[in-house]
């Protein structure tokens, strides 16, 4: 009976060990079981902080991308707007030069056509006077134009606008020269030297040379066929001098009528004045 009770005390005793081995391992368990699952909450938390600190710097990266692109778009257009304004403005300062050219050329043409017409037509007065001394007359082209200078001792008596039988000789030979060139301008001016001139029908140097001029045009147009429309009677007084009107032969000199004949500039103002 006693070793029946011992073992039975034995059993319990045994039991309660066992179930107290169990309650502590499953207390040891449990512990551990919650330290994993802080450990994998606190990865879980540094791995979302991680990602969302790697997608916020994507989304940054995707913006300056964008931005990139976008200003590399607008500097392409930009570009190529101002390839084309430039092509554009360069085309039509090419248009311009090459009319520019195109006019020089035409300027040239008429310039070196009016210099011909006036070389031959100096070349046709030369000729046409050849009787006269240089005395007389000279004729020579200067700037151009072609001067026909005609001295009082051949046109005119000392303060006369009548002009003599010589004069009118050699006005004939001008004349019928002129009468054929209808390209020219004719300017007709008289010119006297510095010695006061005083009367009641010539008044002064200005009556004199302008009286001069006119009675020269009159015999040019009236009786030699010359255009009317072409010339052009002025008086110059002692104002142009070409010799000194201290001597006499300078004075004798300056006593003088110039015919100056100079080719029309119409045709050259038309090319100027063209593609305006």
């Amino acid at each position: 009976m006693k070793n029946k009770t011992s073992m039975n005390n034995y059993l319990k005793l045994f039991t309660s060990v066992i179930i107290a081995s169990v309650l502590l391992s499953s207390c040891v368990a449990k512990k551990k079981y919650r330290q994993l699952q802080a450990d994998k909450l606190r990865e879980e938390d540094q791995y979302l902080a991680k990602l969302t600190l790697l997608n916020t710097k994507f989304d940054s990266l995707t913006d300056k991308y964008r931005e990139l692109e976008k200003k590399k778009k607008e500097l392409s257009e930009t570009s190529q707007g101002e390839l084309e304004k430039l092509n554009g403005e360069l085309k039509a300062k090419l248009a311009l030069l090459e009319e520019s050219n195109k006019k020089i050329t035409e300027l040239q043409t008429a310039i070196n056509k009016q210099k011909v017409s006036g070389e031959q037509l100096l070349s046709k007065m030369k000729n046409a006077l050849l009787g006269f001394t240089s005395d007389e007359l000279t004729v020579e082209m200067k700037d151009g134009k072609v001067y026909v200078s005609l001295s009082e001792k051949l046109l005119f008596k000392s303060g006369s606008a009548k002009v003599d039988t010589k004069g009118i000789e050699a006005l004939a030979k001008v004349g019928e020269v002129l009468a054929k060139q209808t390209d020219i301008d004719i300017n007709v001016e008289g010119h006297t030297d510095n010695v006061p001139l005083k009367g009641e029908v010539i008044k002064d140097n200005w009556d004199l040379s302008v009286m001069r001029a006119t009675a020269i045009v009159r015999i040019l147009t009236e009786d030699y066929g010359v255009n009317p429309k072409q010339v052009i009677p002025c008086g110059r007084a002692d104002n142009f001098p070409v010799a000194d009107n201290t001597t006499t032969e300078g004075k004798a000199k300056n006593r003088r009528t110039e015919i100056i004949l100079a080719p029309k500039i119409s045709e050259l103002i038309k090319i100027l004045n063209s593609g305006q």
